[in-house]
């Protein structure tokens, strides 16, 4: 990818979700654009996070469209106690809203998501506009994908320190724990439902459709994570990403031979990852060439 550092200006916008809510964005604007990039953040995490990863796929030409969903950094509402929603509005109202938006015409729409970002592509409705998708760190969020040392920390956070804060706050106090902006308890209900099954909401039978709406998606994926990531481990990620089952589909695993360090379940978006950054914009540039007659 080219190295010249170009300024890129951002752009804070309110973005109105499918049913109305205000949602709080920023668009990165490429100098010269070649094509349209939506970011799907992970759960608890502020748009901010994305900031650097946003302005550099703008320099490399890629109109870049970040958002906090509802309920998180500045889309949340003035307390989160009482705060309706569930955990899937935010692919289904939030993300799909982005969608809407961010398509273009004459270039092509490409997201990257973190995490819970790869949950959502399977749940929007309009996921046909998007030409291809990049996810990192996405997995099936059940504790027996995890090494045992964390499975025991999981457990202790779902059985033990979890129920006695959210009974105190009225909502998941995650921000006490030093682990991202405090959730909706309708998010946090519905997370730790799933996270209790290996193939996690794909083994809700209270959400039958969910695998048949995934088994609608059809454009190209790559799923990339890091052997330490403890969270979403290759193996989580590969329970949960055989939902996309009709799409072309490549999966991709850093271990520590790649030199990059610790990357974990966040380093995926620290600068130091930049080689990675580079993979998935090359990977976007390469769908958008013609074919070869």
């Amino acid at each position: 990818m080219s190295t010249e550092r170009l300024t890129i200006r951002s752009e804070e916008l309110s973005l109105p979700a499918l049913d109305g809510y205000p949602l709080a964005a920023t668009l990165y604007h490429a100098p010269q654009p070649q094509a349209h990039l939506l970011i799907a953040g992970a759960t608890a995490v502020p748009q901010g996070f994305y900031r650097r990863f946003a302005e550099y796929a703008a320099q490399q030409g890629f109109t870049t469209l970040t958002l906090d969903y509802r309920g998180i950094g500045k889309s949340k509402p003035e307390t989160l106690r009482g705060f309706d929603m569930r955990y899937l509005d935010w692919a289904n109202l939030d993300l799909a809203a982005a969608v809407n938006l961010h398509s273009h015409a004459q270039l092509p729409l490409y997201m990257v998501g973190h995490s819970f970002g790869g949950h959502a592509f399977g749940l929007l409705p309009n996921h046909q506009q998007v030409n291809g998708f990049y996810t990192f760190g996405t997995g099936a969020g059940w504790h027996g994908w995890m090494p045992k040392s964390e499975q025991i920390r999981v457990l202790t956070l779902w059985h033990v320190i979890a129920p006695v804060l959210t009974r105190m706050k009225g909502y998941m106090a995650w921000s006490k724990l030093g682990m991202g902006e405090d959730l909706p308890m309708g998010v946090y209900t519905d997370w730790k439902k799933w996270c209790r099954h290996p193939r996690y909401f794909f083994e809700d039978p209270d959400m039958p459709e969910l695998a048949e709406r995934f088994a609608c998606v059809t454009t190209p994926i790559v799923a990339i994570n890091a052997t330490d990531d403890l969270w979403a481990p290759p193996a989580s990620r590969d329970a949960f990403m055989a939902g996309y089952r009709n799409a072309p589909y490549e999966a991709r695993t850093i271990d520590g031979a790649r030199g990059l360090g610790n990357i974990g379940h966040m380093g995926y978006f620290r600068s130091s990852s930049q080689t990675l950054w580079d993979e998935a914009l090359e990977w976007f540039a390469g769908l958008n060439k013609p074919a070869q007659s």
